[in-house]
């Protein structure tokens, strides 16, 4: 039945983007957990409108069989001319037996140095959702 399917809420995992240079910006996942996290998918795309037209990107698709306790990978280079879309990064992963996924959405305006926080891990400034 419904009420049997436990409702977990995906904690301690986090999405960054960072600055890389001018043009180039990186993303990240972050298991801020003590724990590893396996099979972890991570799709991503762009959506938005440009002159009055619709505008979709690629959807991209990252595997990580395993991401360790309190780790930071790499996803993804994006570049800054599409920051005005809105970026989605899907993610779903295997973590105490169950599955878990989240949307993480950067909506247009957000990639912005008015946003930055301190990254773990790395020690670099830039925009993160938990």
């Amino acid at each position: 039945m419904k009420k049997d399917i436990p409702q977990l809420k995906v904690l301690d995992l986090a999405i960054a983007v960072v600055p890389r240079d001018g043009e180039l910006w990186d993303c990240y996942i972050i298991n801020l957990k003590d724990e590893p996290i396996q099979n972890v998918l991570v799709n991503s795309r762009g959506y938005g409108e440009k002159d009055g037209e619709t505008v979709k990107t690629s959807i991209l698709r990252h595997y990580f069989e395993e991401i360790g306790p309190l780790q930071i990978l790499k996803i993804e280079p994006i570049p800054t001319n599409l920051f005005y879309l809105t970026n989605e990064y899907w993610v779903s992963f295997k973590y105490d037996k169950y599955m878990y996924d989240k949307k993480y959405v950067f909506v247009p305006g957000s990639l912005d140095e008015a946003h930055f926080t301190m990254i773990p891990f790395i020690n670099l400034k830039g925009v993160m959702i938990r």
